[in-house]
């Protein structure tokens, strides 16, 4: 709602929504440098976007190879986060860990509520000390392996050994468990936060505000999808559900080859840089050489 103000340019409702958020006077020079500086950033997207419209941007994002690969990027990898199977736990943790065998509603709900606690812990550890040194690519390659076999392991436990209405947890039981909270934990090194950070900012600064969109309405598309199919794979994909934690991990096995194929690193690279690895920067240079070239040819008779 802030942006939206912001972008419609009524900035006294702006300015009231943040001194809302902020619990500060409107006065204060915290909110007005936080409103000057938001100016100042939408002001600049104006001027590289220019007068080109919407369907420019998109002809802009997908015709010019450059673009056309980051695009491709961000759509695969917001569905990739999906079909790690993040939302399919973060829905149904309570049904998950009964049928892993914890029994009771306030043991279920408790379980769920350590889960929750792991992701948070886990997302903060990893931005603060891990982000910048190990890497986007390298942290999704190795999350994508560990999340993969603990997935695995939690359908092995499910197949072989699946937990028995009345008799306690067995140790295989407890290990698999484990492997939810293991999980739970890889992904916030990895695809949680990495792929909001490689949309963000692989893209042109004039195509960032539609490359994140078009990356946000994949991820909340792919969402719904797995939030309407967990309930049905459980019933049908083996006794409670264990073949959709293959699945699951099997997907995760794809997702680190995606992106030992197709996403480079880009930690510590400048918009130029950026560019660079894209292709656009020798695109451009290309066409300058082209444009030089016909400036420099002499002209015919035929021709005045």
């Amino acid at each position: 709602m802030l942006t939206w103000c912001a972008k419609q340019d009524d900035w006294e409702r702006a300015t009231t929504i943040l001194v809302n958020l902020r619990r500060l006077p409107a006065e204060s020079d915290y909110v007005r440098t936080e409103i000057q500086e938001m100016a100042e950033q939408l002001e600049a997207e104006r001027r590289l976007i220019g007068d080109a419209s919407a369907v420019a941007l998109a002809k802009e994002m997908f015709l010019i190879p450059g673009n056309r690969k980051r695009t491709f990027i961000t759509v695969t990898l917001m569905i990739c986060q999906q079909m790690t199977g993040v939302n399919a736990v973060n829905y149904y943790a309570p049904q998950i860990f009964g049928n892993l065998g914890m029994t009771g509603t306030e043991t279920s709900l408790f379980a769920t509520g350590v889960y929750g606690v792991v992701k948070v812990v886990g997302c903060a550890i990893f931005l603060v000390f891990a982000a910048d040194s190990l890497g986007r690519r390298r942290s999704l390659l190795w999350t994508s392996a560990a999340q993969a076999v603990v997935m695995f392991i939690i359908g092995i436990y499910g197949r072989v050994e699946p937990p028995v209405t009345g008799k306690s947890i067995s140790p295989f039981g407890y290990v698999a468990i484990t492997c939810i909270y293991l999980w739970a934990a890889f992904y916030q090194f990895g695809w949680g936060p990495c792929c909001w950070i490689l949309v963000s900012e692989i893209p042109t600064a004039r195509l960032r505000s539609m490359n994140v969109a078009l990356g946000a309405a994949t991820q909340w598309l792919f969402n719904f999808i797995i939030a309407r199919t967990v309930l049905t794979m459980q019933q049908t994909m083996g006794e409670a559900g264990y073949g959709m934690f293959f699945m699951f991990g099997s997907f995760c096995v794809l997702m680190g080859t995606f992106v030992w194929f197709f996403v480079p690193e880009t930690k510590g690279l400048s918009l130029e840089k950026m560019d660079e690895l894209f292709g656009v920067a020798a695109l451009a240079n290309e066409k300058e050489v082209d444009t030089e070239k016909e400036a420099a040819q002499p002209r015919s008779s035929h021709d005045l």
